[in-house]
């Protein structure tokens, strides 16, 4: 059984994996949350868009699964399950950090996509009941009209829908002078740049903790080492 300072990291480890646990089930959330905007306005993101939820949801799931595999290990202080934790903490670690960057650095190729998704949707307007529904939710949604304004529905040779205008009722015609002046493309980027800064905290705060819980882990398992060798 480890004594003096270590019996204390073994319950600050104990404790960090319950913080473990709730930052799991945060991720999870954060994931669910995330999803909202490709599920709502699919029409208009790519499905590679839906990757990134996805991942933080698997991830969430792990990191729970793993924060009790911890806890387990530090309370019956074996020293196998807790090397094994902190490797596994490491390696969800790098893969956070890993996936921050792909974010980092393929951000202007999301901006990119829903560009062309935007543009595509309006082309196939006319063609698609399901196009012409999810254009009526989005603008109804986000207060937005056209692509990047009201001008864009001109631009194809088409009235302006009445959901550019907030005033007017279902079915009434909606004149440029009274429709939204946002576009939905810029609308829609900053609300999935809402989403990512949301992550983007989360994953700073939860990639703290960790670190300090692999160093905690490295620690109780060079002490359960120690007990076992003096025995």
């Amino acid at each position: 059984m480890v004594s003096g300072g270590m019996t204390c990291v073994k319950y600050l480890l104990f404790v960090f994996n319950l913080l473990f646990v709730v930052s799991g089930i945060a991720v999870i959330v954060v994931g669910v949350m995330a999803m909202y905007p490709y599920k709502e306005y699919s029409t208009f993101m790519d499905a590679k868009f839906a990757a990134g939820p996805l991942i933080l949801i698997v991830v969430g799931a792990v990191i729970f699964v793993v924060a009790f595999f911890g806890c387990c290990g530090a309370v019956r202080e074996n020293h196998c399950m807790v090397v094994t934790f902190s490797v596994l903490l490491l390696t969800i670690f790098c893969v956070e950090l890993a996936a921050g960057i792909c974010g980092y650095v393929y951000r202007d190729d999301v901006k990119t996509g829903i560009e062309k998704q935007f543009k595509d949707s309006m082309d196939k307007y006319n063609s698609s009941k399901e196009i012409q529904d999810s254009w009526n939710v989005l603008q109804h949604d986000l207060k937005c009209c056209g692509a990047d304004g009201p001008e864009d529905w001109a631009k194809h040779n088409m009235n302006i829908p009445s959901t550019c205008c907030g005033s007017a009722a279902e079915g009434e015609k909606c004149e440029i002078a009274n429709a939204y002046e946002q576009g939905c493309a810029p609308a829609l980027k900053e609300q999935i740049e809402h989403f990512a800064l949301i992550i983007g905290g989360v994953a700073i705060g939860i990639a703290f903790v960790q670190l300090v819980g692999v160093i905690f882990a490295c620690c109780l398992a060079r002490s359960i080492r120690k007990e076992y060798e003096t025995v």
